[in-house]
């Protein structure tokens, strides 16, 4: 019965319980990923499909009866799909979160909702926080550009 009580403790140690937060840490990453790709699936299916009837089935063909700020649209949601999957990719390689890629994707989500932003039904508020959401992007990458590149000119003034 004492061997079972120093197992129990030793299964329940800190190190051995960060060791297990770590492996479904992992694991969480790992089937985010088999769903992102399922995403990107799904939605470069819908894309061609949608290309394909813009281009063979309406009339007249050949020509996009459909805005093309919808087709682009399209493509820049594969395109944040992409980079969340790069995300996840970069967060079980170096088990940390990338930040300057998460300013990046979410520049191009907002670059994207700007695309498809429809300013007739929109309010100044709506532009005021588009605005708010791009400089604060803008000056975060900006940040964490110039704090790399001082590491990077540090590291090479070490060698």
């Amino acid at each position: 019965m004492d061997n079972f009580y120093r197992q129990l403790r030793a299964i329940a140690s800190d190190e051995n319980f960060v060791k297990l937060i770590k492996t479904a840490e992992s694991i969480a990453a790992k089937v985010l990923s088999l769903a992102m790709i399922m995403v990107l699936i799904v939605a470069s299916i819908d894309l061609w499909r949608v290309l394909l009837l813009e281009l063979l089935v309406e009339e007249p063909h050949g020509f996009f009866t459909s805005s093309l700020i919808q087709i682009f649209g399209l493509f820049l949601n594969l395109l944040i799909a992409l980079e969340v999957l790069e995300n996840i990719a970069g967060y079980l390689k170096k088990h940390a979160v990338q930040l300057e890629l998460v300013i990046v994707t979410s520049l191009t989500a907002v670059a994207r909702k700007i695309i498809i932003f429809d300013s007739k039904g929109a309010s100044g508020f709506e532009l005021i926080g588009l605005g708010a959401a791009i400089f604060a992007l803008a000056a975060s990458y900006w940040i964490v550009k110039r704090t790399k590149n001082q590491d990077d000119d540090s590291d090479s003034d070490d060698l």
